[in-house]
């Protein structure tokens, strides 16, 4: 009869679960990985924050983000992290160091799409978080990087924010001394940045249930 127990109490947790809960899985670099400062005072962490004051329990926060990590990395890392935690939405916050780095956006844009499309295919919400890099690069490239991540959520069907450090990117006062990272001061811009596309993604979720 142990068995019966154990099902029994199974059926008892799931049915304790909110019909409105979701998963969501942070896939992103230093920007979220909380670079220079303490992992608690990160936008991921604020967020995960205001989704317990706001729906006790209900929701789950996985922050997978990896300081320099890029498109080519997390192309390989994702598929087994969408496998272990079955997301409801996903949260796509790379590219930043492709850029750094002088890679080609062509190749940028096939590492986003395909993991869009792994995202898509375990039925989760994704939403692209896109980035700008420093004009000292060159116009030609500068803009050919800020324009892959439209496209590319555009023909994937994913939400997309276009540029992360809107109104902080380049404010001495919200920037660490290094000039590419926002400072704990900044992390609650970051989140309400954010906060629009994924107020919608968790609304959408809950309807599909």
């Amino acid at each position: 009869m142990t068995w019966l127990r154990s099902v029994g109490a199974l059926v008892f947790c799931l049915a304790m679960m909110p019909a409105s809960a979701a998963s969501i899985l942070i896939f992103g670099d230093s920007i979220s990985a909380a670079y220079g400062m303490s992992i608690e005072q990160g936008w991921v962490s604020l967020l995960s924050q205001r989704l317990e004051v706001r729906h006790p329990g209900q929701h789950k926060v996985i922050n997978a983000s990896v300081s320099g990590e890029t498109t080519s990395g997390g192309v390989r890392r994702l598929p087994a992290l969408l496998k272990q935690h079955e997301p409801d939405i996903v949260v796509i916050e790379l590219g930043g160091n492709d850029g750094l780095r002088g890679q080609p956006p062509a190749m940028m844009e096939r590492h986003l799409a395909s993991m869009i499309r792994q995202s898509r295919q375990t039925d989760a919400r994704v939403i692209l978080v896109g980035m700008q890099i420093p004009p000292n690069y060159g116009k030609p490239y500068t803009q050919a990087f800020a324009a892959v991540f439209p496209r590319v959520g555009k023909a994937e069907g994913a939400a997309v924010l276009p540029f992360f450090l809107e109104g902080i990117g380049g404010v001495s006062a919200l920037m660490q001394k290094d000039g590419i990272h926002p400072n704990a001061k900044a992390q609650p811009k970051l989140l309400e940045l954010a906060w629009p596309l994924l107020s919608a993604a968790l609304k959408d979720q809950k309807a599909r249930k």
